[in-house]
């Protein structure tokens, strides 16, 4: 994988079909995203100008999709014109960088239940983006999304919720593609305290496997303490 993350650095911005870039600033190599509304930041990240394009620079250590793709994720399905469910939008910054990636003619329907980080959400990041349909519902009701039609290329799940990977699951039945791909962030502290983290992503992982084929975890360490990402594409 290490071979792969650097062939993209290689190709970096030479690939009009790349979803993420890497731009060398102040001596490093920074992941980066086309921004899809020059000018406009969500969440103070540095702006980049490289032959005449606008970069925003993504932070894996506010974003776990990005913590993911620095840890060696093999799998990025998210890309131009793809429709995604992201459960548990927060305040919108992994979001954004998945609305610049799928640009115009993508979508993305982002749920977030808490009225607070959706005030924050809409403010900065759903009301300067067209390709954002924000649905303030709960996620354990997939039957109260009006918004959503026809069926996602991806789903990610970002929630703390002890049955997180239950109401994960019963999204994916509900919206998910045949074959479609399904991200799942475990907090195993939102799980278990008491038991091991690595256990409770064992765990996890072995209610999926009816359902989905199990193709990466990966261990969000050092940007998140106790975190894993699973992918897995559903099987039907």
């Amino acid at each position: 994988m290490k071979e792969e993350i650097q062939t993209k650095r290689e190709r970096s911005l030479e690939d009009d079909n790349q979803s993420f870039f890497w731009i060398k600033t102040e001596g490093q190599e920074k992941l980066a995203t086309e921004n899809l509304v020059p000018g406009n930041q969500v969440y103070k990240e540095k702006l980049i100008i490289k032959r005449g394009i606008e970069y925003r620079l993504w932070d894996p250590f506010r974003s776990k999709l990005a913590a993911s793709i620095m840890n060696g994720l093999d799998y990025f399905p998210f890309e131009n014109k793809s429709q995604i469910l992201y459960l548990g939008a927060s305040t919108g910054t992994t979001v954004s960088h998945i609305s610049d990636i799928v640009g115009s003619n993508g979508i993305v329907f982002a749920v977030e239940h808490a009225s607070r980080v959706a005030r924050d959400f809409l403010d900065r990041v759903a009301t300067y983006r067209k390709n954002i349909i924000p649905i303030l519902q709960d996620a354990r009701k997939p039957k109260e999304y009006f918004s959503v039609f026809g069926k996602v290329d991806v789903m990610y799940v970002d929630i703390a919720q002890p049955d997180q990977t239950q109401i994960a699951i019963d999204n994916c039945e509900m919206f998910l593609k045949k074959r479609g791909y399904f991200f799942l962030v475990i907090k195993t502290r939102s799980i278990d305290v008491t038991k091991d983290p690595k256990r409770i992503v064992e765990e996890e992982i072995e209610k999926l496997k009816p359902r989905f084929d199990i193709l990466q975890t990966i261990n969000l360490h050092p940007y998140d303490k106790d975190h894993a990402m699973v992918i897995s594409k559903f099987k039907n």
